[in-house]
């Protein structure tokens, strides 16, 4: 149950609900949030009984925002998230010596109306997305339950949830649910009882990250700076407002016990000058990084979500993003099951959808943390060398962060190449509103048109049933009533040489091409979505 007067504290964890989440994260509680949005009742079950006080991520990017702000939490609680600024550029690699080798330009608006890295406060986040969930109708959080066992019925779509209250395993219950989501973290036990297995990178470090509060002003040139130095590799990054983090890699000659001590922790970061005088540690703590991800992501109608589903190291910043995306994924495709909107056959797409792309995340984290990571002193020179030659391109500044295309199979259309990737969203004016797309006139499926209005391409039939689903129809033209204020649609469309998008939920373009391809659109969406599954 929840430890906090609450407007849910102290209700009983019901015999039967629609769906039980396994894990109070951030994953777990967003899933619960969009579900209990979309009238799906359900039950988060957290076997610690207090949030976790320290922070974990502290990064985070536009599409995750992007997704927070579907939720309902940006409106009143953008301020916890600071976004990347620094002349030389977001992120960036410096040699042991300090020389700047690369500077990737990460401070820009990107196509989802965020900035593109933010920092932020987990704990914060954490406590906003709880009260969001405790205030959401259908949703009920009970902390200080342990999940223990399922058994599941795939053709009655029942599974049947063990679990008990932490303190007290042998008074354990049975919940009955539709679905049952395992957002329970890196050692998941939804996904061992399961039985699923993980593939590794073979990437593994020991890192320690440390925490602090400057007490003093600081100048950082960048908002993340990778330091690779054979001689102590090293991570510094803004993480959120009034907050900064460095992390040190473990060399062979130190033990973990040893890398753990807060003196050690001191000792690495005063060569910045952030000594007791100058800063208030707020946490250390060694972690080992890694690459890994779930062999599946569903079994029946048993999910996996977040860390259960996939590892990877820090480098990028990814990881609670990935998290936040499953939840985003999985949640519109189940509210859309729950309310017969759907066939069932449109879950079969979550996992292959979302492996495919945080796989080619992972990879990238991996492939960064072996460039930061090189401790022989020989190859490291060289790479710095071929860094600083890199440099020269004059599209090295202008990398952006990492946006993979959703894997395959994914519930699109072949649309020369825009399928699976991200939709826009930039600020819009109409009438005397003005904000971003998605606020101001709406979110869930979207039809744009920078031709004409694109209900009139539809007949009554489809557009009412493009209603139905929750759709949103408009014309970013200019001539009619909604402004593109900064051309991030007309961009776009001049990107992507097309004149009409259907998005999807998660703003994934589902399919795009000419304004007369409109009726195609929403009919192949149509028939996406009656796709059937087998018993």
């Amino acid at each position: 149950m929840t430890t906090r007067p609450t407007p849910h504290a102290g209700v009983a964890l019901r015999p039967a609900v629609d769906c039980v989440v396994v894990g109070g994260g951030p994953v777990g509680l967003l899933t619960a949030v969009f579900l209990g949005q979309a009238g799906v009742q359900v039950a988060v079950v957290e076997r610690w009984p207090q949030r976790y006080p320290l922070p974990r991520a502290c990064t985070i990017d536009h599409e995750a925002l992007r997704i927070l702000q579907a939720a309902g939490l940006m409106a009143d609680h953008a301020a916890l998230f600071e976004p990347s600024q620094g002349e030389r550029g977001g992120y960036e690699f410096r040699n042991g010596a300090g020389e700047l080798l690369q500077a990737i330009d990460w401070n820009r608006i990107a196509e989802s109306g965020w900035a593109n890295t933010n920092g932020f406060h987990q704990p914060e986040l954490e406590s906003v997305l709880e009260d969001l969930a405790l205030a959401t109708p259908g949703v009920t959080v009970h902390r200080g339950w342990t999940f223990q066992s399922l058994d599941q019925d795939h053709c009655n779509e029942q599974v049947f949830v063990r679990v008990a209250p932490t303190k007290r395993p042998d008074d354990a219950v049975r919940v009955r649910a539709r679905w049952l989501i395992g957002a329970d973290g890196a050692n998941s036990a939804v996904r061992s009882e399961l039985g699923i297995g993980v593939d590794d990178s073979g990437f593994e470090a020991d890192w320690l990250v440390v925490d602090y509060q400057p007490l003093a002003e600081e100048t950082w040139s960048a908002f993340v700076t990778q330091y690779c130095d054979p001689a102590q590799p090293a991570t510094a990054v803004n993480s959120g407002p009034g907050r900064r983090r460095f992390e040190f890699m473990r060399r062979a000659n130190m033990t973990v016990e040893e890398l753990g001590r807060e003196s050690t922790a001191w000792r690495l970061m005063e060569p910045w000058g952030v000594t007791p005088e100058t800063a208030r540690l707020e946490r250390h703590a060694v972690y080992t990084f890694r690459g890994r991800w779930a062999h599946t992501w569903r079994k029946g109608n048993v999910f996996l979500a977040g860390d259960a589903a996939h590892l990877m190291p820090p480098f990028l910043g990814q990881g609670l993003c990935a998290g936040l995306r499953d939840a985003r994924a999985l949640s519109w495709r189940l509210g859309m099951v729950h309310h017969g909107l759907a066939e069932p056959g449109v879950l079969d797409t979550y996992g292959p959808e979302r492996t495919g792309h945080v796989r080619k995340i992972i990879d990238e984290a991996v492939g960064a943390g072996r460039v930061i990571c090189e401790l022989d002193v020989d190859r490291a020179a060289a790479r710095d060398a071929e860094m600083k030659r890199r440099s020269l391109d004059a599209d090295a500044a202008t990398r952006e962060p990492p946006h993979p295309r959703l894997g395959e199979p994914s519930l699109t259309v072949a649309s020369a190449g825009t399928e699976g990737r991200l939709a826009p969203q930039g600020r819009v004016r109409v009438a005397d509103r003005i904000g971003l797309f998605d606020d101001v006139v709406g979110g869930g499926w979207q039809l744009i048109s920078r031709v004409a209005d694109p209900t009139e391409a539809l007949d009554d039939r489809d557009a009412s049933w493009f209603r139905q689903i929750g759709g949103v129809v408009a014309d970013v033209s200019g001539v009619r009533v909604i402004d593109d204020l900064d051309d991030a649609y007309r961009r776009w469309f001049t990107e992507h040489e097309c004149e009409a998008f259907l998005a999807r939920p998660d703003f994934y373009v589902f399919a795009a091409g000419r304004h007369s391809d409109i009726p195609h659109f929403v009919q192949l969406l149509r028939q996406a979505l009656r796709s059937p599954a087998g018993c």
